[in-house]
């Protein structure tokens, strides 16, 4: 068999082998993130002095969606005269 070929496929193999590798430490890396941004929202409500019964009306209210108002005046550019 041609040695390039061989050379290649191995060099191939290892860089399937990191990939996984990196994979896996970018897995663990982003439940790190996830369990401090976790750890610091917590740290927030409990600052806030909030229960957990607050802190679910306050998400709630956060959800929903934004009341639209209806202005009864028209702008002062609709009356204009030409």
């Amino acid at each position: 068999m041609n040695p390039k070929i061989t050379r290649l496929r191995e060099e191939h193999s290892k860089n399937k082998e990191k990939i996984s590798e990196l994979q896996a430490r970018n897995r663990d890396l982003e439940k790190q993130i996830r369990e401090l941004e976790n750890t610091d929202i917590v740290g927030l409500v409990r600052a806030r002095g909030l229960s957990l019964e607050d802190f679910a009306a306050l998400l709630q209210t956060l959800n929903k969606p934004a009341p639209t108002t209806i202005s009864t005046k028209m702008e002062e550019s609709d009356y204009e005269e030409t």
